[in-house]
């Protein structure tokens, strides 16, 4: 009787090993106390059950048609003029820390058209001059209460400067990439240059930029002249 047990447990157990090996992989098996591990709010990445409350029963809805993911869309822009301009994939990674090699590699893909500078006007009043104020001189509303915010008006900070200042944020100044996307924020380097005197808010016909620049190289030589000759 004992022997019999004894073949009758080992018969179990060579069965069990058997079962277990032809189980499918992708079957977890029994979940005891199920309540203990999964959640009772619907999670994206985890189908427990049908979600009666999607078309589809799956907690993962698919994206709506058209939808263009956000860190690689491309951008193009028309200026008041007619002129299109391809911006490609505006991706910007570059770590928060190398504000230097922004400075060196970056520069406004936009034109500093009166159109671009006047969008750009538009966001810097909604995004920026609560801290930075009108001006640019670090006097807005919010500034005043946080202290420590930037007189930009005063300061020369080139296009990749400015663009990574806004994208990653410095100092007090907390990040804008969320948000703004790139277009936005170059629109509003434009506008930052209006305000430390480096661009006329009337903006620069596209073609003109060379005329401008030789005719405020010509006034800087006419001065230099003029005070050569008074001493």
């Amino acid at each position: 009787m004992m022997r019999f047990k004894q073949y009758t447990m080992a018969a179990v157990a060579g069965l069990c090993v058997l079962t277990a090996c032809q189980r499918d992989y992708n079957d977890p098996g029994t979940e005891y106390a199920p309540n203990m591990y999964v959640s009772i709010p619907y999670e994206p990445l985890t189908q427990v059950e049908e979600n009666k409350l999607t078309p589809t029963g799956a907690n993962v809805l698919p994206p709506v048609p058209g939808t263009i993911s956000r860190r690689n869309y491309p951008t193009k822009y028309v200026d008041e003029y007619g002129n299109e301009y391809d911006l490609g994939l505006m991706v910007y990674r570059t770590h928060p820390d190398s504000i230097e090699v922004a400075e060196k590699t970056l520069k406004n893909p936009l034109p500093a058209t009166k159109q671009v500078i006047a969008e750009g006007k538009v966001l810097y009043e909604r995004f920026c001059q609560p801290c930075h104020g009108a001006k640019g001189q670090g006097d807005g509303p919010v500034g005043q209460k946080y202290k420590g915010v930037a007189n930009i008006a005063a300061m020369k900070f080139n296009d990749g400067h400015i663009f990574h200042v806004i994208t990653h944020g410095k100092g007090r100044m907390w990040p804008h990439a969320s948000q703004l996307n790139p277009l936005e924020r170059w629109k509003i380097v434009h506008y930052v240059h209006v305000l430390s005197g480096d661009l006329p808010e009337s903006g620069i016909v596209p073609g003109q930029e060379e005329k401008a620049s030789e005719t405020q190289e010509g006034t800087a030589a006419e001065q230099s002249s003029e005070v050569a000759m008074a001493n």
